[in-house]
């Protein structure tokens, strides 16, 4: 029995790929991502409009916006409509707060079976547990980096 040249089978499982994979409409998907980002952001400042016009202070209409758009986002991706959003958006409902609470949401979903020390409470922060313990760190040493030479 002959043996295989592996680059050969390689590059013939590379074709194989590339001939099965369907090409993405990036033009479309540009789109959609442009259009559900932007009506994320568009109501996030009417939320923020319509705060103002209560009387709100600005400071407090900035939290108000964030507060609304995560228990927005949060409780679509409990619905599992968040998740049809992204299929349909793509990158456009990664907008960062509401892809941030998807992340923090969809893990606690998932693992809600295995109890909520074990599953809800370990497993929620898997994915965004990186970022925030990146963050704090990031803040800490600027925050130090700034004390000491400014």
């Amino acid at each position: 029995m002959e043996e295989q040249n592996p680059l050969e089978s390689n590059k013939a499982y590379q074709e194989y790929v590339d001939k099965k994979t369907p090409n993405s409409p990036l033009f479309k998907n540009c789109i959609c991502a442009f259009l559900v980002g932007g009506l994320i952001c568009a109501l996030g400042q009417v939320i923020f409009e319509f705060a103002k016009s209560k009387g709100v202070d600005e400071t407090t209409c900035y939290t108000i916006v964030s507060v609304s758009l995560i228990f927005l986002s949060s409780s679509l991706t409990a619905l599992n409509i968040f998740n049809r959003i992204g299929k349909f958006a793509g990158a456009g409902s990664l907008i960062p707060i509401t892809g941030f609470a998807n992340s923090i949401v969809s893990p606690a979903m998932e693992y809600k079976s295995e109890g909520y020390v074990m599953g809800v409470g370990a497993k929620m922060f898997t994915v965004a547990g990186p970022v925030l313990v990146y963050g704090i760190s990031t803040s800490i040493i600027v925050g130090m980096v700034s004390l000491i030479f400014i």
